[in-house]
């Protein structure tokens, strides 16, 4: 039931600086804790390291090879955003290295960019789930097009992520009740922006969510996500070492994120929660109000990838633009 992201959500969170050792003790708790599925890359997934994005300290292949040492039982994972990454530069050699789980994403209207990708693991037999993100931002109806896209190019399941930390439980209630109609299992993937990450992750249980995307202590982009040890905590999940995974925690020393006004912001405005780091080193850099910065992006229904934006918007704003 749950996937643990903390090795590629929690990327945002230190600025894709994972290290060796971090991936490998993850790894190791990882087994010995009983989780079913890790993740483990860049925050926006393979092939996204980048100047504008952010580089990570590890490539991606490093990465999935350190990973795949440690682990036996606990199946690996990886994020993929078509047009970040290729089939042939990033998906064959992780096929090669053995990820066991593909998530090809998209924003939550433009499903039809993962065809390709879906198709092309689908065809070799491989498990592939479609990831619908940023969902707050399309209707109940659309989002249904959508998955139904992704199912019908041979995803095995859907993801909806709450890319902005936006969804009350009746919203996550309503899509969830809505895409089990398409008789594939359904995750979620929460952000804490409101302080609702564990809400919205028990109404998906409750609508039918069979996949919850977690992170240790809730260490992820923004505000965070769904942290794994008050799920473990609220559901019997008999592979897992609930000891273990406490332990973990206090074992666990990064900065663990926190709700801040930026968040509350992001969230209002459906703000993607990566962008948080972005939008507070722009401000900075032009001596400008990160509030009114995040106002005015408010506007613009910014996407991964369209990070340089972030900064020249805050560069119009300190030229009065």
């Amino acid at each position: 039931m749950f996937h643990d992201l903390t090795l590629r959500d929690g990327s945002h969170a230190i600025s894709h600086q994972l290290t060796r050792e971090m991936i490998e003790d993850y790894c190791i708790f990882a087994e010995d804790a009983g989780i079913e599925v890790i993740e483990v890359g860049h925050g926006n997934g393979l092939g996204a390291s980048s100047t504008l994005i952010g580089e990570s300290l590890l490539s991606d292949l490093e990465m999935i090879q350190i990973a795949k040492t440690h682990l036996k039982r606990t199946k690996l994972s990886v994020h993929i955003i078509p047009g970040f990454a290729t089939i042939k530069k990033n998906i064959d050699p992780a096929i090669t290295l053995g990820v066991d789980i593909f998530r090809i994403a998209s924003h939550c209207t433009e499903a039809s960019l993962t065809k390709t990708h879906i198709e092309y693991l689908s065809s070799l037999n491989k498990t592939v789930y479609g990831v619908l993100m940023m969902t707050a931002m399309c209707s109940v109806e659309t989002l249904f097009e959508e998955a139904f896209k992704m199912k019908s190019y041979g995803a095995n399941a859907i993801i909806i992520m709450d890319s902005t930390g936006s969804y009350l439980p009746s919203d996550v209630r309503e899509r969830v009740s809505k895409l089990v109609e398409l008789k594939i299992p359904i995750g979620f993937h929460a952000h804490n922006n409101l302080q609702l990450a564990v809400a919205n992750s028990i109404a998906a249980i409750e609508a039918g969510a069979s996949i919850i995307d977690v992170t240790i202590r809730g260490f992820g982009a923004g505000a965070g996500n769904t942290p794994l040890e008050i799920m473990a905590h609220l559901y019997e999940c008999p592979l897992l070492n609930k000891t273990k995974i406490l332990e973990q925690c206090d074992r666990f020393k990064v900065p663990i994120p926190i709700c801040k006004p930026i968040n509350i912001l992001t969230s209002k405005y459906k703000i993607m929660s990566g962008f948080e780091k972005h939008i507070i080193n722009a401000a900075e850099q032009y001596k400008i109000s990160y509030i009114e910065l995040t106002n005015n992006l408010g506007t613009q229904k910014l996407v991964a990838g369209q990070e340089d934006f972030i900064y020249i918007t805050a560069k119009q704003i300190a030229n009065n633009i």
